[in-house]
């Protein structure tokens, strides 16, 4: 189903996930705007019928996210917001800086914030949307040496949940995805080989989900979805 003068926007554009989002919006479109500190983004899929509009965006500064979302109503309603940003480094928590641990947070929990909320005014005014948040296994569980994941991961299901309470009966459909598995991609490209077929998560395959939950009836709404390869213990 293709839409005509509507926008969507996705916070968080990197060569993965958020290209894919990116991607798979464009195709149904939608006027999409990427944002990413750097302004990275793919170019318009060949099938596309929208447009990729790339924006640099920090979605720790409130005036940035604001501005986006204003672009973004400018150029027609706004129909989706995906939050998709986030930072991690690995540490032991005797070894973790308090700073890169108030960054991770920041950009993964108070980020994801801000976005909800821009898209939430602007959704408002037309009494529908659908503003998507990404999560991961983090989400549920702090692993050792996870600490500056998990922490706003966990944070950004509650807001996530908050929304989802708040917004639903206004018609806004507010979902969490769990992404529990590593997603395919250069990086880990062995992994796959070594671990066998489709034993990392797709980036396009969730962007088809993520598609899904946008186009779902408000008489079955999804608030969570989780998703993992099919080898994936858990």
């Amino acid at each position: 189903m293709q839409v005509k003068n509507e926008t969507a926007v996705v916070v968080g554009v990197g060569p993965g996930l958020g290209s894919a989002l990116v991607n798979i919006f464009a195709k149904q479109g939608y006027s999409v705007f990427a944002a990413a500190r750097g302004e990275s983004a793919p170019d318009a899929p060949a099938s596309s019928t929208g447009e990729i509009i790339r924006v640099k965006c920090d979605a720790t500064d409130p005036a940035q996210v604001e501005d986006l979302f204003s672009k973004a109503e400018r150029h027609g309603p706004l129909r989706v917001a995906v939050f998709n940003a986030g930072v991690f480094q690995k540490a032991n928590v005797v070894e973790t800086d308090p700073a890169e641990f108030e960054r991770c947070w920041r950009v993964g929990c108070f980020g994801g914030f801000l976005v909800g909320r821009a898209a939430a005014k602007a959704m408002l005014k037309h009494g529908a949307g659908t503003i998507l948040f990404t999560g991961a296994t983090a989400s549920l569980r702090g692993a050792a040496g996870f600490a500056n994941l998990a922490s706003p991961k966990f944070a950004l299901r509650a807001v996530a949940q908050s929304l989802a309470r708040e917004l639903g009966p206004k018609g806004i459909h507010v979902a969490h995805a769990i992404i529990d598995g590593q997603i395919h991609s250069r990086r880990y490209a062995h992994l796959a080989d070594e671990r066998g077929p489709d034993s990392l998560l797709d980036p396009t395959a969730i962007a088809e989900a993520y598609l899904a939950l946008h186009r779902q009836p408000r008489s079955a709404w999804t608030q969570e979805l989780d998703l993992r390869p099919w080898v994936e213990k858990f």
